[in-house]
């Protein structure tokens, strides 16, 4: 048998000319029906959704809407280039997604119990949420964290609460997640000092520590420190890890909170991959190769209301990130293209009108992260519009996705909807979208500039402006909110999770006799070193792990790191 030759792109097109054009010939009679029966329909009774740009889904798709794409060159197979169908061959047959409930809550204790609990009922990693006071470099008895320890998440102050954290739980065993970022170093390495204590090596560690630091000047705010340092931080974490946690992943650079701030999906995507790219160029420019760090970069999206958007979305950030590190970055490793990444159910989709009506929200959302190949995945309760989520609503989040795996089949075809007329349309047009977008930022400097200079905020700031408007005119439906409401009435149903009373006082009392019982001397001489090491060249990182395995506090680090570095002050909020 002879040696196939390489088939050309146009011969790998599925249909001919010949074809295309019967399809376009025969598409005009459908269109005058379709046109004649929708015109005079009312819009809640034909309920056209909208996706999150500014144009409306199209009704119908055919070859002709791709009659130019390639099988090979776009979709190709599960685990191989371009990855639009998964980045592993067997995707969820051979390993199901992870299901990482996020969990966070006044004391480490309270937090230990929601964590084994949803450990018990079957959750397969673990995502930690912090308090505001930990996100921003203060211990819980700062004046600075007055109103707010344990409101938002945990409250963590020192190795201690590291300990109580994660008492009961083998880290060997089990894969952590930590939403964290100006802190982020800090975090890592109380977790890493947790595990000398118990004599667990670095290397049989896995997890993620979130580490976008640049996300914050764009969507949530909790910098701390100028973004020049910041991302020092960020590249000093990878360094620390490669040497010493060579399983953890050092970033998961996050289109979560992008897109809950109003971002479209398009924005989302490139904004996302604009922060990755800015992260590769710094880890290239401190002297690491990209084939050794990339492969450890991982992701985070949002899983938002648009079911079929939202696994194209999917599909196209992870084909064009794929391209980005091969034909931008010339990475040759194959895991240095993989977009591994997490995903969870858009908070900002969630109403405190008919909250039941949550559980559907939170289960499409999920059915679309699952389609769409997400590596692990958090389901939001149905009272988080309300507060945290109680006991109840958290187990019926994560039965949500226990079903879509176990009696809804949503693991068992790989990519299901590769091939589909629309799918493959939508995915091909996000990804041509945001790569424009990404062209953009790159004329502005790239990712740092384009954010110092606005460009990326006011992006965000439209496109949030211009859905909320559509809210408001009821343009687009949203149940319970302008159509189908209800008169609003308790429901006894629905209970609250309320912060524990006298939490931060008891907090300031455990602080302070931490404080006492510790060797004070090795404490100032570690921050010393830390202080030092920031004003220097040394790797600032190794240095905070150095000092919190002295027992120095999460504050005290965040303060010697703000006398190196100095604090960023955002020039829009200034007089």
């Amino acid at each position: 048998m002879s040696k196939p030759t390489k088939t050309s792109k146009r011969q790998l097109r599925l249909w001919d000319e010949e074809a295309v054009e019967a399809i376009r010939a025969s598409s005009d009679s459908w269109r005058q029906q379709y046109s004649s029966e929708t015109s005079l329909a009312k819009p809640l009774q034909t309920a056209p959704g909208r996706a999150s740009g500014e144009t409306k889904v199209q009704a119908l798709h055919t070859p002709i809407d791709i009659d130019r794409w390639s099988f090979n060159d776009e979709l190709g197979f599960p685990g191989e280039y371009p990855l639009t169908r998964g980045i592993y061959p067997s995707m969820y047959r051979g390993r199901l997604w992870t299901m990482r409930q996020y969990a966070g809550f006044a004391t480490a204790e309270d937090t230990n119990e929601r964590f084994r609990y949803l450990l018990d009922r079957g959750q397969t990693g673990l995502s930690t949420a912090f308090d505001l006071p930990t996100q921003i470099g203060y211990d819980s008895d700062h004046p600075m964290a007055l109103g707010e320890v344990g409101r938002v998440g945990v409250a963590i102050d020192s190795v201690r609460d590291m300990e109580v954290l994660f008492d009961g739980i083998d880290i060997a065993k089990v894969t952590t997640s930590m939403t964290i970022n100006a802190t982020a170093g800090t975090l890592l390495t109380l977790y890493c000092a947790l595990a000398d204590r118990r004599g667990v090596g670095l290397e049989q560690l896995g997890g993620t520590v979130q580490n976008d630091i640049l996300k914050e000047y764009i969507a949530r705010g909790t910098y701390i420190y100028p973004p020049a340092a910041s991302l020092r931080l960020v590249t000093d974490t990878f360094r620390f890890c490669a040497k010493r946690v060579p399983r953890w992943n050092t970033i998961s650079i996050s289109g979560y909170h992008i897109r809950e701030a109003g971002s479209t999906a398009v924005q989302e995507i490139a904004f996302t991959l604009g922060n990755a790219i800015a992260y590769t160029e710094a880890g290239l420019s401190a002297g690491l190769a990209v084939d050794d760090f990339a492969p450890r970069l991982s992701f985070f999206f949002n899983a938002h209301n648009h079911l079929l958007e939202e696994v194209a979305k999917f599909r196209a950030a992870r084909r064009l990130w794929a391209r980005i590190m091969k034909e931008r970055f010339g990475a040759a490793n194959p895991k240095a293209w993989r977009m591994r990444f997490h995903a969870q159910t858009a908070g900002s989709t969630l109403t405190a009108q008919q909250p039941f009506n949550n559980v559907v929200r939170v289960a499409v959302q999920a059915l679309a992260a699952t389609l769409g190949g997400c590596q692990s995945l958090h389901t939001n309760g149905m009272d988080e519009a309300l507060a945290l989520p109680t006991e109840r609503s958290a187990r019926t989040a994560l039965r949500t996705q226990q079903l879509l795996a176990y009696e809804h089949g949503a693991g068992d075809v790989i990519d299901p909807l590769g091939g589909s007329f629309t799918i493959e349309k939508m995915t091909t047009d996000l990804e041509e979208e945001a790569a424009v977008l990404i062209g953009e930022i790159d004329k502005l400097g790239g990712m740092v500039a384009a954010i110092e200079a606005g460009y990326v905020q006011r992006q965000i700031e439209k496109a949030a402006y211009g859905h909320q408007l559509e809210i408001e005119s009821g343009e687009r439906p949203v149940v319970g909110i302008n159509c189908f409401e209800e008169e609003e009435r308790s429901d006894p149903q629905i209970a609250v999770h309320a912060v524990p009373e006298g939490l931060e006082k008891r907090k300031a009392v455990e602080l302070e006799a931490w404080r006492v019982e510790r060797d004070s001397d090795a404490v100032e001489r570690a921050l010393d070193t830390l202080y030092a090491s920031a004003s220097s060249d040394g790797n600032v990182v190794e240095a905070i792990f150095e000092a919190v395995k002295q027992e120095a506090t999460l504050g005290e680090v965040a303060d010697r790191l703000r006398d190196a570095f100095g604090e960023y002050r955002d020039p829009s909020c200034t007089a």
